[in-house]
């Protein structure tokens, strides 16, 4: 199981069975525009990171912006595979 699976699985559950203290469940009870604002910040902090930090800090960057697409996702109700699935037909 990769780990975008894992932390696919993870934020469902997060989702499900909300735990206190858990940053994931912060920002479910949040809502979908809190999730879109991290998103949107996230994806900045990628370009600035991009345009002359480190690659080391491009990495960590896109980490968290992919994390937050993820439940982002999560809230919609819609899985990684799909996104997956569109990238592979993309492909042919």
């Amino acid at each position: 199981m990769s780990t975008l699976h894992q932390l696919a699985q993870t934020i469902q559950e997060r989702r499900i069975h909300p735990s206190p203290g858990s940053y994931t469940a912060t920002l479910f009870a949040k809502g979908e525009n809190e999730v879109l604002k991290k998103m949107g910040e996230e994806a900045v902090e990628v370009i600035i990171a991009a345009k002359g930090e480190s690659d080391d800090r491009v990495i960590y960057e896109l980490a968290d912006f992919v994390y937050h697409t993820l439940v982002f996702l999560n809230l919609r109700g819609l899985r990684w595979e799909e996104v997956e699935a569109e990238l592979a037909q993309r492909f042919k």
